[in-house]
């Protein structure tokens, strides 16, 4: 097994591919071992000394470091771990564990139906070939919660895709949306 690597545009974050399907589908984000108590596979990677958070995509990983280690150090070892936890069938999640933060409770009227279709076909594609992924939160007043995850969560360029692209589609095609804001 050969893990692959990509940068992302967040420079604390790095795409490892292992070739293989990560997560069937949604995603998982853990920002800490404490939220990847249900993934025994995320667990074995946040061991390595300087991993900080840890996201799976549908045939991805990416892996966010301390600001106080480096990739080069890093990256063999994260390699190495990711090849083990698959030849050992390590469980990406604990079975009925799956991350459900993209699930809203909002009632879906028209707009919110619409915000979502375009998130879903536009804005998601894009952002998992940059290691991350965002996730309709909620629409209230014209204004367009969303969730950042992976190499999203904290990369400096994030609050200028939300702004400029983001935002700026959404309120091309949803005249209803003001502004689009990240939860954190």
């Amino acid at each position: 097994m050969d893990i692959q690597t990509e940068s992302t545009p967040n420079p604390s974050s790095l795409k490892f591919l292992p070739g293989k399907i990560v997560m069937e589908k949604e995603t998982a984000d853990f920002r800490n071992v404490e939220e990847a108590k249900h993934s025994p596979f995320a667990l074995n990677l946040f061991k390595i000394d300087g991993v900080e958070g840890v996201f799976f995509g549908s045939d991805f990983i990416s892996i966010t470091k301390g600001d106080n280690h480096e990739w080069q150090m890093l990256k063999s070892s994260i390699s190495e771990t990711i090849i083990e936890c698959y030849k050992s069938g390590t469980a990406i999640m604990l079975q009925g564990k799956d991350d459900k933060t993209g699930t809203s409770n909002t009632e879906d009227n028209e707009a919110v139906i619409k915000i979502k279709k375009i998130i879903d076909t536009k804005v998601r594609p894009a952002v998992a070939k940059d290691g991350g992924d965002i996730t309709f939160q909620s629409f209230d007043n014209g204004i367009v919660y969303l969730q950042m995850k992976g190499s999203c969560s904290g990369c400096p360029s994030s609050t200028a895709t939300l702004k400029a692209g983001i935002e700026n589609m959404l309120k091309h095609y949803i005249p209803e949306v003001r502004e689009v804001r990240p939860v954190t």
